[in-house]
């Protein structure tokens, strides 16, 4: 892919696991000239009770490429969640975006040129670290599939559709 063929944001969605320690993640991702570097700093900037965005690092001092801005989708509840939030969650996001820029399914100018929102479900009742960093890990990787592949297609979206359904409800027949 290059820049030539892109699209000015791109948007992605991710759900890994299932009970208190699954994940589900949505990307915005492109320019930071774009609508997603606009998303980037306005959430920086302006944080809410419960929800304070911070960038993702693969360690202190080493913020992800693409820089990635995490926001929390439920306030911190505890110790131990807020450990699995700026702790398993946050490595693993990490780790998927710098593979996606490896692997190239980011695009080179992405490295310095491009930023992501990650908007992130840690459950506040969840229980297992190494859980929650596979399933953030393979909810980011599957989120910034999506979003670069323009993904779901419309017939898989109207398959979903027709039966549709999620860990948290499945309607009456």
């Amino acid at each position: 892919m290059s820049a030539t063929d892109s699209k000015l944001l791109y948007i992605g969605e991710g759900f890994e696991g299932l009970g208190v320690n699954l994940a589900h993640i949505n990307v915005l991702l492109g320019p930071r000239n774009g609508p997603a570097g606009q998303a980037f700093a306005t959430a920086l900037a302006t944080p809410s009770t419960g929800h304070a965005p911070f960038v993702i690092i693969a360690r202190p001092g080493v913020p992800a490429k693409p820089l990635t801005l995490y926001v929390n989708k439920a306030p911190i509840a505890n110790e131990f969640h807020g450990n699995a939030t700026w702790g398993a969650s946050q490595a693993g996001i990490a780790k998927a975006v710098a593979e996606s820029l490896e692997e190239g399914m980011l695009p080179p100018e992405a490295d310095n040129d491009w930023v992501i929102v990650s908007a992130n479900w840690v459950n506040p009742a969840c229980d297992d670290l190494d859980v929650v960093y596979e399933n953030n890990y393979r909810a980011c990787k599957s989120a910034i599939r999506a979003a670069m592949l323009g993904l779901p297609n419309s017939k898989e979206v109207f398959s979903a559709a027709a039966n549709v359904s999620n860990s948290f409800y499945t309607p009456k027949a």
